[in-house]
């Protein structure tokens, strides 16, 4: 792992900011890993990260539909998948709903509940925990980054000095 660290969110809003600043160093072929009980804030921070990205359309949580796309309000054919694997159960689902060939794709890519198809993610991929703070734990959130491969130790450095430049 690349370049660790955690930050703490104070509400739901300053967990999508955290989003935006992610959103706007992401490139294609990003794969940005979200992990976290229900209600963690993965829907939140995934609405900033689309957000800093660029998409046009709003977030929504994937719960019911495996995947939604976002594109790129500057050049449409740019395009941002948000998966949400928490119903999927085997490999074989994974591959029914088209995961391994986003992964290999040109596009971002944002997974919740990736712990379900840990053996069909690349190796290069950041990963990020959402899990409550001891001190509000309906509100606050501690936000741990990691990244695995050059491009994430890269982009955490970026990501934590403009956090923590604040």
């Amino acid at each position: 792992m690349s370049n660790p660290f955690s930050i703490v969110s104070e509400s739901p809003e300053h967990t999508r900011a955290i989003g935006v600043e992610l959103g706007r160093r992401l490139r294609g072929r990003d794969v940005i890993c979200l992990s976290g009980d229900l209600g963690a804030g993965k829907t939140w921070l995934t609405g900033g990260i689309a957000q800093g990205w660029g998409a046009q359309e709003a977030v929504h949580s994937p719960t019911f539909v495996f995947i939604h796309i976002h594109h790129h309000i500057n050049d449409p054919r740019k395009q941002l998948y948000h998966v949400d694997c928490y119903r999927l159960t085997s490999e074989a689902d994974a591959e029914s709903i088209g995961l391994v060939d986003l992964l290999n794709g040109d596009d971002v890519v944002i997974l919740e509940w990736p712990e379900r198809v840990m053996d069909l993610l690349p190796a290069d991929r950041l990963w990020i925990d959402l899990d409550p703070d001891d001190r509000d734990p309906d509100s606050r959130r501690v936000i741990s980054f990691s990244g695995m491969g050059k491009r994430y130790e890269t982009l955490l450095m970026e990501l934590r000095v403009a956090l923590t430049s604040r």
